[in-house]
């Protein structure tokens, strides 16, 4: 077993060559030192006990004390000293020193026993000290641990929602191309509504949101006959109740999909009016939010310049005369006049090319 180490100060030599030898007879390893300078320049944290003389020259002994708390080391100081005054006693204690022992030391028992129990000491301060830092060490391992885990499962859970909406993107652009009069109608609406809310500047957060409620907003007619959607001429009243279901149909598709909750909003009212006349809750301007209203008049826009099997469509400059006069009844007045704003610049470009 390893002997424990002991570190002695004093300047008097007679002095700390009898304790060396004391405490060598005791079986302890045993560093002596002539003052406090040197026992600072001489410690280090192999040291079990530090036995100190308080009455030294250059540095004493408190002040050797209050150096070595300073560097917290943990290992437990008793002073040697043939001055016993409260003063020096009180002033030890509250410097943190373990004990006293008197000089000469005349009881070699007790003198063991203080000095087995001070060692004691610092082997609790060590146990306490490695508990500390093995503690540390393994919370900060499950919490690297527990962080990777949780960004594998964001990548996890991104992964899934991007390929439920590649699923519905896929489903949705497999309906449209069925139909020559629909195909591209989604990658238009998107693009449309996105230049609205670029132009308002709105949140990232925002335009994400209704970016990806454009590209399923139409994911209820994959339950819809097909035969309604080409039909070569208008819906019976019968047929049209039934196409009239698809953004309820849609809203419930998206419904499982926790990501989706805000884009389940606007894909069930995509075809609301702000006067209460749209379908399928009747709506008015106040219950509907900025993005349902952009993605209903995009969705607008496009149906009116779309060609249709049962309807010629509408040429830009007679769907931006339509959509003014739908403004403050089927539209957001103030989105209207954005949105024509836009499609006015770019036909401006497209007569100056």
């Amino acid at each position: 077993m390893k002997s424990s180490k002991i570190l002695i100060a004093d300047d008097d030599n007679l002095v700390r060559e009898a304790v060396n030898k004391i405490l060598s007879m005791f079986g302890y390893e045993v560093v002596a030192v002539p003052g406090g300078k040197e026992a600072i320049d001489a410690v280090t944290e192999q040291f079990d006990l530090i036995i100190l003389d308080i009455n030294m020259p250059g540095m004493d002994g408190f002040e050797t004390l209050n150096v070595l708390n300073q560097m917290d080391l943990g290992i437990p100081v008793v002073f040697l000293t043939g001055a016993g005054s409260m003063e020096y006693a009180v002033k030890a204690i509250n410097l943190g020193a373990y004990d006293f022992i008197p000089k000469p030391i005349e009881d070699l028992d007790i003198f063991n026993i203080k000095v087995k129990r001070a060692i004691e000491k610092r082997m609790y301060v060590l146990q306490e000290r490695a508990y500390k830092q093995n503690l540390e060490r393994e919370v900060r391992n499950k919490t690297k641990e527990l962080k990777e885990k949780n960004t594998l499962l964001e990548e996890y859970s991104q992964n899934l929602e991007v390929s439920a909406l590649n699923t519905m993107l896929t489903l949705q652009t497999a309906l449209e191309e069925k139909d020559m009069y629909t195909a591209g109608h989604t990658i238009r609406v998107t693009r449309y509504a996105l230049s609205i809310a670029r132009a308002m500047d709105l949140p990232h957060e925002d335009i994400g949101v209704l970016e990806r409620a454009c590209q399923v907003h139409d994911i209820g007619k994959l339950v819809i006959d097909t035969s309604y959607i080409r039909k070569p001429g208008p819906l019976t009243a019968e047929e049209w109740v039934l196409m009239k279901k698809h953004p309820e149909i849609g809203a419930n598709i998206i419904k499982p999909l926790a990501f989706m909750e805000q884009e389940l909003f606007l894909v069930r009212h995509h075809h609301e009016r702000i006067d209460g006349k749209g379908y399928p809750d009747g709506l008015t301007g106040d219950e509907l939010d900025t993005l349902t209203k952009i993605i209903t008049l995009a969705d607008s826009y496009d149906a009116m310049t779309s060609k249709r099997s049962y309807r010629d469509n509408l040429n830009q400059k007679e769907a931006l005369q339509e959509m003014r006069a739908c403004a403050g009844s089927q539209f957001d007045p103030d989105l209207v006049d954005i949105f024509t704003d836009i499609l006015s610049r770019q036909l401006q470009l497209i007569s100056e090319k």
